[in-house]
């Protein structure tokens, strides 16, 4: 930066002035007072032109200053500019959001829950080519059928008749093996008018075949001969060995939707051979993968229309609101069902609904009134906390096991109880 040096050079004049003056005599004044005068001129016209030249220079020096200050700051800008666009850019973490589109159907096909068969007993209405045995599990309630036989099938024995449009469902405790703590197993759904202990590997007249493993989903389709297969497979949220898993799969003609654990982690739009009449049902073993135990399996229709049910019939039952054992906490696979209640509420404001919970004869009448009742406003809780209807709107009721549909004295029947009406008011 260059330095300001006129401020040195006025005061050397203004001393040089002072010595000047004091050479001359107090006694000459016309002299002295000419000398004087001029000098006093010159230094005063010298000391304005320097103090202006300096003023000047300083100036010009403060802008040569701010204009390189300015040239730094944009070249500052400029260079922090590109070391922005040089730096690798923050990656934004994608979303994405999909609606979890289960309903259950309104009508109950078939239940199995092992429930009437003792414990160590095979089950009656199942078969094997190997062995198997009802049991009890230390983190589930109820009666679990063990398939504890290796490259063995267990069949149900029953045509079931199923539409073309259909849910199944069933719970699993999917143990992991000794060699390498992994477990898979294999259902099929499939038709069939032919002896029901049929161990190929594709049984019947034409199915679909489903692998359930530790790493994923496998979907075959398979037609009468067997030559062809339409196939599919997913490693999203798959089963977890020695937990509880609820597993639902839903058929539509060709397509098959199954979800696990809140998730749809399959849909194959064109995976099954139509017309396929399923009729029959298999789960089965092949090679070293561990055994599973089953339970609460349950076939539906598909979703009913829920809009003409309610608003037209005036009453909808729903099995598709499920529930922990003795408890009104909602699982989360219920979500779909009581959204599809609260789009038609929101979509019809005038209209007015009473929820009322049932259960089946097991346990103490009082305390399964007193669950209905909390089940029941459990599910107005969720319409109006989670899908914003109302409170107003909403009425409930429990009425325990006092209005049965059905006879108490079979699974299907105490399944058929078990349920939450919706009634127009």
């Amino acid at each position: 930066m260059k330095r300001n040096r006129r401020p040195n050079r006025i005061l050397t004049l203004a001393v040089m002035t002072i010595f000047l003056l004091s050479l001359v005599g107090i006694r000459q004044t016309f002299a002295q007072g000419t000398l004087r005068g001029i000098i006093r001129d010159k230094v005063k016209e010298k000391v304005i032109e320097e103090v202006q030249e300096s003023v000047d220079e300083q100036s010009e020096d403060e802008q040569t200053e701010e204009e390189q200050t300015d040239e730094q700051k944009s070249e500052s800008t400029d260079e922090s500019e590109q070391n922005v666009q040089k730096a690798t850019p923050v990656k934004q973490k994608v979303e994405a959001k999909s609606q979890y589109d289960f309903v259950a159907g309104d009508k109950l096909l078939f239940y199995e829950d092992f429930s009437q068969d003792a414990v160590g007993d095979f089950p009656a209405l199942w078969t094997t080519t190997g062995s198997g045995e009802v049991k009890t599990l230390n983190i589930a309630p109820g009666n679990w059928l063990h398939l504890n036989a290796r490259d063995q099938v267990y069949i149900l024995m029953k045509d079931l008749n199923l539409p073309e449009n259909f849910i199944f469902e069933f719970d699993v405790v999917a143990q992991s093996n000794e060699e390498d703590g992994h477990c898979s197993f294999y259902f099929t759904l499939y038709n069939s008018t032919g002896d029901f202990l049929d161990d190929e590997l594709f049984p019947g007249n034409g199915g679909v075949h489903v692998t359930l493993r530790e790493g994923g989903w496998d979907v075959q389709g398979y037609n009468g001969d067997k030559m062809q297969m339409l196939d599919g497979t997913t490693e999203m949220n798959p089963v977890v060995s020695d937990a509880l898993n609820h597993v639902i799969v839903w058929v539509q003609k060709s397509r098959m939707r199954i979800y696990h654990k809140g998730q749809k982690v399959v849909d194959l739009p064109t995976v099954m051979y139509t017309p396929t009449h399923f009729n029959r049902l298999r789960f089965s073993l092949w090679g070293n993968e561990g055994n599973p135990l089953i339970s609460n399996l349950r076939f539906t229709t598909a979703s009913p229309d829920t809009r003409s049910k309610l608003l037209t019939e005036g009453k909808l039952i729903s099995y598709g609101i499920y529930f922990d054992v003795n408890s009104d906490k909602i699982k989360a696979e219920s979500r779909g069902a009581v959204n599809d209640i609260a789009k038609v509420l929101n979509e019809n404001p005038q209209v007015r609904i009473r929820i009322d919970g049932h259960t089946d004869s097991d346990g103490d009448n009082a305390k399964n009134l007193d669950l209905s009742k909390r089940r029941a406003a459990s599910v107005k809780n969720m319409l109006v906390s989670e899908f914003k209807v109302a409170a107003d709107r909403i009425e409930t009721d429990g009425l325990g096991e006092t209005k049965p549909i059905e006879s108490n004295t079979t699974s299907e029947g105490k399944a058929r109880n078990r349920r939450v009406e919706f009634i127009k008011l």
